[in-house]
C-alpha cells in the first residue's frame, strides 16, 4: 500500500479509537486496540440509530406520489404562495388559518389588504384564528364585510409562525428572517391539523 494511504487509514482508526500509538525512542509504533472496542462502538451506533428511527419513519411516511414537502425562502416567495392559494381553492371549500395577523399585516400591510379584498370575492369558508392584537380586533369588527369568520386566541398566545390549511395543502410560514415557507401535501398531516384547528375553534366562544 502507498505510504499516504496507510497514513490516511491510520488517522481514521485513531479518530475512532481503534488503534493507539506507543513511543519507543524516536519511533512510533501503531498498535490495534482490543477488539471489544468494536462491540462498544457498534452498540453506540445502534443506540444512535434507535434514537433517530422515529425521525426517519416520519420522513418515510411523507414520501411517495401523494406526499411532498417544498421549502421556499424570502418575502416574495411567501406572497406568491399566498396568492396561489386563492387560485387553487374551490368554491365552498374551507380556508383555515392560525396567525399572528398584526405581525403579518405590519410586515406587508399593502399586500395584506389587497389579499384580504381578493379573498373576500371568493365563495369559500374562511375561518381565522388570530393572536390577540389591536389589528386582529379591528379586523374582527369588519369580518362580515370580507366574508370571514374570526376568533381571537387567548391572551398570551405568541405566534411567530402562521399556518394555512387548505383541503390539499398545509402551509407553514415563518414570519422572521429568512422568512421560510414550507408547503406540505400529505393527507394524514392535513387531517391532523384540521382536527386540531376544529378543537381550538370550538373551544373559543
Amino acid at each position: 500500500m502507498k505510504r499516504t494511504t496507510v497514513y490516511s487509514v491510520i488517522d481514521t482508526l485513531k479518530e475512532k479509537g481503534l488503534i493507539r500509538i506507543d513511543l519507543k525512542g524516536l519511533k512510533q509504533k501503531y498498535i490495534a486496540e482490543n477488539p471489544e472496542k468494536l462491540e462498544v462502538m457498534l452498540e453506540r451506533r445502534a443506540n444512535e440509530f434507535q434514537n433517530k428511527l422515529p425521525e426517519f419513519m416520519a420522513l418515510y411516511k411523507l414520501k411517495g406520489e401523494e406526499s411532498t414537502i417544498k421549502y421556499y425562502t424570502g418575502l416574495e416567495a411567501m406572497k406568491n404562495i399566498y396568492m396561489d392559494t386563492l387560485k387553487e381553492i374551490k368554491i365552498h371549500e374551507d380556508y383555515l388559518v392560525i396567525a399572528n395577523q398584526e405581525k403579518w399585516y405590519t410586515l406587508q400591510s399593502e399586500f395584506a389588504q389587497k389579499f384580504i379584498e381578493a379573498q373576500a370575492k371568493l365563495k369559500i369558508n374562511i375561518c381565522l384564528l388570530f393572536q390577540d392584537s389591536p389589528i386582529a380586533r379591528e379586523q374582527k369588527k369588519f369580518e362580515k364585510n370580507f366574508n370571514r369568520k374570526i376568533k381571537i386566541l387567548p391572551a398570551g398566545t405568541p405566534l411567530n409562525v402562521d399556518t394555512l390549511l387548505l383541503p390539499n395543502k398545509l402551509i407553514v410560514l415563518e414570519l422572521t428572517p429568512p422568512y421560510m415557507t414550507v408547503v406540505i401535501e400529505n393527507k394524514s398531516l392535513i387531517e391532523l391539523h384540521r382536527e386540531m384547528f376544529e378543537l381550538i375553534w370550538h373551544s373559543i366562544p
